[in-house]
């Protein structure tokens, strides 16, 4: 009996390695530009911040047209969907393969960001139909799994190709990778998965985003993601102009911040089964500060030879407080939202943190035209300790609530 159950219980999972690999490619293609612009700049005769805007825009349209898209299609079966956003991910990238020039790049991303942000809401949606309640917790698990391991080896290895073959071609891999993701979901997802799936309507997300504590909630993911993105964006040339590392060795960094992200996913996770989402959210924006405070401070007052080590101790201790934090603030959301309103509020929250990855690569580029390269880890700092300020406003608020309406009554 307990056999039969657990085969079964392979099988109905199964199709989530394949959205997995989906996200993986997704995930991937989102991160891995930062390590390749020095060469991007170059190679399409545009400087570093020109070129840095491939990554706002890419942001920006994932940020707005995710709600809007995965509402317009919510008719169509989930499955069908699924497919069809994929392969306009994999066709998105070989444009971006092939591209003449810095405005056929541009389109390509905006193509990628369109396609990027209906699949991965959508995976997740049909993830929990897939697992049903009991096991939706590892359904997702697994299916973000794919994005946890793109930032620790997907990113990091697009660099080191970036770097020996030509940054084309990692656009050339994800491609090829997505290929093999979408056919895995055309012969391995059973036809009648996700059939009548219900899908948020914009009115729907729009209410939910009205309530103020959300609301206030999801302005902190944003926060928080303007941070990293201020300097993961410009990392590359961060670590070429105040380190002595160079070329292929950048990539190496890149993959130390993706193994600290992983690690940091997990622990977030455990520590938030442990000890609750509040004290998990605090600690981390606080090592996010001081992470990006000591990276601008050794730029500043360091020689390169010296600034080597504390910049690689700083990227270890943001990556593993960043991404610490991410399960801590989806799982403070859930708490919020209630059981209705969770699936429309990890998928704001998603595009409120690309919101944030857009306005952070935006304000990296503004701080490079006005000052240098050094004072990036200042800036990220600044929107940290606003992301830091405004979650505690939030906890006075969720205290202040209940003795007001015991006052009330």
């Amino acid at each position: 009996m307990n056999s039969t159950h657990s085969t079964s219980a392979r099988i109905s999972l199964a199709p989530l390695y394949w959205l997995a690999l989906g996200t993986f490619a997704v995930g991937t293609e989102s991160f891995m530009i930062a390590g390749l612009l020095p060469d991007m700049a170059t190679d399409l005769h545009t400087s570093i911040v020109a070129t840095g805007q491939l990554v706002t825009v890419f942001a920006l349209a994932y940020a707005f047209s995710s709600p809007v898209l995965t509402a317009l299609t919510g008719g169509l079966h989930r499955r069908t969907m699924m497919i069809l956003s994929l392969s306009a991910f994999t066709l998105a990238n070989l444009i971006a393969w092939g591209a003449q020039n810095y405005w056929e790049l541009m389109a390509a991303r905006v193509l990628l960001a369109a396609a990027a942000g209906l699949y991965v809401p959508g995976a997740n949606a049909l993830a929990g139909a897939i697992a049903g309640p009991e096991r939706r917790g590892t359904a997702l698990a697994i299916v973000n799994g794919g994005i946890t391991i793109a930032v620790a080896f997907g990113v990091p290895l697009g660099a080191l190709i970036g770097d020996r073959l030509g940054w084309r071609m990692t656009f050339a891999g994800v491609a090829a990778l997505s290929a093999v993701a979408t056919a895995g979901l055309l012969f391995g997802l059973p036809r009648t998965i996700g059939a009548g799936l219900p899908t948020a309507t914009l009115r729907e997300r729009v209410h939910v985003a009205r309530q103020p504590v959300i609301l206030m909630t999801l302005l902190v993911t944003t926060l928080w993601a303007m941070g990293a993105y201020t300097i993961y964006t410009y990392l590359a040339l961060f670590i070429a102009r105040t380190t002595p590392l160079h070329g292929a060795q950048i990539g190496y960094v890149l993959f130390t911040w993706g193994v600290a992200a992983a690690v940091g996913v997990f622990i977030g996770g455990k520590a938030v089964d442990r000890v609750g989402p509040r004290r998990v959210i605090v600690p981390c924006l606080i090592v996010s500060i001081l992470a990006f405070s000591l990276m601008s401070a050794s730029a500043h007052w360091l020689p390169t030879s010296l600034a080597l080590v504390p910049i690689l101790l700083s990227v270890v201790a943001w990556g593993v407080a960043h991404w610490s934090f991410y399960p801590a603030q989806q799982a403070g959301l859930i708490s919020i939202a209630g059981l209705r309103g969770t699936p429309i509020a990890l998928s704001l929250n998603a595009s409120f943190m690309y919101l944030g990855f857009s306005l952070g690569a935006a304000l990296g580029s503004l701080t490079l035209s006005l000052t240098s390269v050094s004072d990036l880890g200042w800036t990220a700092a600044a929107c940290e300790i606003a992301a830091l300020v405004l979650t505690v406003v939030i906890r006075r608020l969720a205290v202040q609530a209940p003795k007001l309406a015991c006052a009330a009554a």
